[in-house]
């Protein structure tokens, strides 16, 4: 691959920032390799070695037309949360001029996309069986959701169309750094949802945070909710797999860890290791399980990454002074 130009969209996002890292890691260490072009809007990246910028939005079809010049590969990164004003402009209109685009490049080999579990319902709808590539789409309510079906939907088309090598990674909620501890907290810090503080009142959610207290999140049914998970090493592995691996081609993967976080288990393991109280708090979701065995035996991939490493990679984790936890997105 080493006269190839992979295009990252999103490139200074969370996912973007770390697979360039790895990749640029790996082009130092070979001694060469493909060059890495991050395609940059709001932020942008350092200089280095390997690495090419271009500014401009993927809503813009001349900047999709400059970034995509000599372009072999595509990692599709770049996304909205619930930010309906700029949502359509992204998924539909920026993957538009990415797609045609590509499918006119006589030397194109593959687009990445990432996708998520937010497209098949994620908790939000009862999944009596395992969640497999074969189920359709079910996208719950807002508009991120349903531009995650629509991401996918485009890239399927496009291989039907024009016969386009479109693999789609789909993963659950991504974790690094201390973000899985964050989940867990009842204080107005906490990262995404649910907001732990709305479902048990402010009062309570004071005193669960001067005893350090964790919510152990049940589901409709009364049980530890099981809701999945995949930490950005693991992803980023897969991302690095899928570029080139012969089995991707025209696929749909789920990547998350071989088993859905319990929250049962992550109370009763911040108790006995770290001595933390727990308190059960009833919700309407859905306990769900990713199946992630089309990447296990089609890719060769394997998550690293347990329930007990990702509670105590996030636990253990410090923060520098120069690495302020920051939620670039809302939702």
């Amino acid at each position: 691959m080493s006269s190839d130009i992979i295009l990252v969209t999103g490139a200074t996002g969370k996912v973007g920032q770390a697979y360039i890292k790895r990749a640029l890691e790996e082009r130092a260490k070979a001694g060469g390799g493909p060059t890495i072009r991050a395609l940059c809007h709001n932020r942008v990246l350092p200089a280095a070695d390997g690495l090419e910028v271009v500014r401009g939005s993927i809503s813009d079809r001349d900047v999709v037309h400059t970034a995509l010049q000599g372009v072999t590969h595509i990692v599709h990164l770049a996304t909205c949360k619930e930010t309906p004003e700029a949502v359509m402009d992204v998924t539909v209109k920026g993957l538009f001029w990415l797609l045609e685009e590509c499918r006119t490049l006589p030397q194109f080999k593959r687009f990445v996309l990432l996708g998520g579990d937010a497209g098949m319902g994620h908790f939000f709808y009862p999944h009596p069986d395992p969640v497999t590539e074969a189920q359709g789409h079910s996208a719950y309510p807002g508009c991120y959701a349903l531009s995650k079906v629509l991401e996918e939907v485009m890239v399927e088309q496009y291989r039907i169309q024009y016969g386009l090598d479109g693999c789609c990674l789909r993963a659950p909620w991504i974790m690094e750094k201390d973000d899985f501890k964050y989940t867990l907290s009842f204080r107005e810090d906490v990262f995404g949802g649910p907001r732990w503080r709305d479902l048990v009142g402010a009062e309570a959610a004071d005193e669960f945070v001067k005893n350090g207290t964790v919510p152990l999140m049940l589901d409709a049914a009364g049980k530890p909710m099981q809701r999945n998970f995949v930490h950005l090493d693991d992803l980023v592995e897969a991302i690095i797999i899928a570029l080139d691996s012969p089995a991707a081609a025209s696929k749909t993967f789920n990547i998350c860890m071989d088993e859905p976080v319990d929250y049962g288990k992550v109370a009763a393991y911040l108790h006995k290791t770290r001595g933390l109280p727990c308190v059960s708090v009833p919700t309407q979701f859905h306990s769900t399980w990713l199946d992630n065995s089309r990447a296990r035996f089609l890719l060769g991939w394997r998550p690293k990454v347990d329930l007990n490493t990702l509670i105590d990679l996030a636990y253990y984790y410090e923060r520098a002074p120069d690495d302020p936890r920051i939620i670039w997105y809302p939702g």
